[in-house]
């Protein structure tokens, strides 16, 4: 019975992960969550911008529009309406509003899908003009891309199914199948620090969801607040446990070298906290999980060599 249970609620998962679909299904569907488009703050978008020392800004403004790269799949963060093509969460919000201090209207980006594994190959090869989704700044990263923020500070956590006694932090993982997402700092942190764990990895965490549901996974790892939206979707199946066992600055990813645009975000991020807009955006977005929003992080100037 525990079985069924968690397919009818894997499917309850996927129903509220698709907005449009939620309000066609048969009647007991789950309602969809997340923000509504009239909820959200707007942002004044720049008149007169220029920016000539960018050569990405400049990029943009030849072809008329940023690209960004998002994530699609993590609620109340960056999820993507496959009805209606509409991206909604908080870091689309901190997109949208760096984009408006950089001069381009919401009418002026482009949104593309990206997934962790191939963040730095797409700034890297000008596939974006710049990255916000649950982006952790490291030094490692620093050497590929440069980083604007941070703009939140999260933290690694464990989700698992509300029937879970034994896991109740990272020390309980031994001999667990423990799920993440290649190519991210949560995964690696688990197979270096906690190596006694099997760890498994996929390119979504939805994925890792859906396993953790139909029991294929014992539980699922990455940033609290990305595991809260999912616990949010679905509170009487999934839980989040223990404490944040790491700190993760989320930046916005730009091309390396590009210390032009990197600094205007960073303005940008701070005139956005000063104004409220930071806050508006969180409570239209995260704040739906039920967390309270946070004080933002000092942004992190640093130099390059």
């Amino acid at each position: 019975m525990r079985r069924i249970r968690r397919a009818i609620a894997a499917l309850a998962l996927a129903l509220a992960l698709l907005p449009a679909a939620a309000g066609c299904g048969k009647e007991g569907s789950p309602p969809a969550k997340g923000p509504k488009a009239g909820q959200l703050p707007t942002y004044k978008v720049a008149t007169g911008f220029r920016l000539p020392e960018s050569p990405t800004w400049r990029r943009a403004e030849r072809r008329g529009y940023l690209t960004v790269g998002v994530k699609e799949d993590q609620p109340y963060l960056g999820e993507k309406d496959p009805a209606t093509g509409r991206y909604s969460g908080f870091d689309i919000e901190i997109a949208t509003m760096m984009a408006a201090s950089l001069g381009f209207k919401p009418s002026q980006i482009r949104f593309r899908t990206i997934a962790s594994a191939n963040r730095e190959t797409a700034l890297q090869n000008g596939q974006i003009d710049y990255y916000v989704g649950t982006y952790t700044i490291n030094p490692l990263r620093k050497r590929q891309v440069g980083f604007a923020g941070p703009y939140y500070m999260a933290g690694q956590s464990l989700l698992v199914r509300t029937d879970e006694d034994d896991i109740h932090g990272p020390q309980d993982l031994a001999g667990k199948t423990v799920c993440s997402v290649a190519g991210s700092t949560p995964l690696q942190r688990i197979q270096t620090d906690y190596p006694k764990a099997r760890a498994v990895a996929y390119d979504t965490y939805s994925v890792c969801v859906d396993n953790l549901l139909s029991y294929q996974v014992d539980a699922v790892t990455t940033d609290n607040v990305i595991l809260l939206g999912y616990a949010a979707k679905v509170p009487e199946e999934l839980k989040v446990v223990g404490k944040p066992f790491s700190k993760e600055p989320y930046g916005i990813g730009v091309p390396r070298g590009d210390n032009a645009l990197r600094f205007a975000l960073d303005e940008a991020l701070l005139i956005h906290e000063r104004n409220g807009n930071w806050k508006k955006a969180y409570n239209a977005t995260l704040g739906l999980s039920g967390v309270p929003a946070p004080k933002p992080p000092p942004i992190d100037r640093y130099q390059t060599r």
